[in-house]
């Protein structure tokens, strides 16, 4: 199933089966337990990020590839930072260039997103995907001028302006992607393909990253993995590409769908 999440005619979000045809039907109850789709045509009005997260976990340095690009080892352990959930933008509204705490270094970060779907803690490899609800497209936008310079070695600076997490279009539920380390993942920036690669390219797949996070840490249902991005970001190429006012981004993850969004001046 391919769940969206919408604003009806009274301003209300509520949640829609997104259909081959491109029509949404009305789900009742709640995704992360009981639900069904009432086959109820769906008004909608907006359409949201596909999920609320409790959380939101990244990983950093999780594509080879991507590693070599930065110079980097590839880590013994997942790279885990944090987004705090209000980065969370919907599809076709704006990535906001910070002005206040002014960045000149903004950059794109195409990423699948794992949404988990139940309360989970210690979980096995073995049984990781089993916590899953879904998956969706995500834009990890990323100041680099405040993640590498001002943050004091942390990346979080750089990574929670408001904005900086684009999810979406949808929420494709685990039973249609068998395999999320085995899909097409793209960056599209004014229409020009900047990272195109394959999931299968994770250091460390959706199973390891669900078992590490969950180690000793219990993960609420609705938490938010980035599962890390391809090579071909913005910063590492010759001249470096980074995102002004007036340009549109676009997210493609095969079997998901295409994640775009504005680029405007704070």
């Amino acid at each position: 199933m391919k769940i969206v999440r919408y604003l009806n005619d009274e301003g209300k979000a509520q949640f829609g089966a997104q259909h081959e045809d491109g029509s949404v039907t009305r789900i009742e109850g709640c995704i992360f337990s009981e639900h069904h789709d009432t086959g109820e045509a769906a008004n909608v009005c907006k359409l949201l990020a596909p999920v609320k997260p409790a959380a939101v976990l990244c990983i950093g340095l999780n594509y080879r590839k991507h590693a070599e690009e930065g110079g980097a080892d590839i880590p013994e352990n997942p790279v885990l930072f944090m987004k705090m959930p209000s980065t969370v933008q919907n599809p076709g509204d704006p990535i906001l260039l910070p002005t206040k705490l002014k960045s000149e270094a903004v950059d794109y970060e195409c990423e699948l997103a794992v949404v988990i779907g139940r309360d989970c803690k210690n979980v096995s490899k073995a049984d990781a995907l089993d916590y899953v609800l879904g998956y969706t497209c995500a834009n990890d936008v990323s100041a680099r001028d405040w993640q590498k310079n001002g943050g004091g070695g942390q990346w979080c600076r750089g990574k929670t302006f408001d904005t900086f997490c684009p999810l979406g279009p949808a929420l494709v539920t685990r039973d249609e992607i068998p395999n999320p380390n085995a899909l097409r993942i793209k960056t599209l920036l004014n229409g020009e393909v900047m990272q195109d690669w394959n999931t299968d390219d994770m250091i460390f797949d959706v199973p390891t990253l669900i078992e590490f996070l969950s180690g000793s840490t219990e993960l609420a249902a609705g938490t938010v993995i980035l599962t890390g991005t391809p090579h071909g970001v913005g910063f590492a190429r010759t001249p470096p590409v980074l995102l002004k006012d007036g340009d549109e981004i676009t997210i493609e993850i095969e079997g998901i769908g295409a994640l775009t969004n504005p680029v405007r001046d704070e």
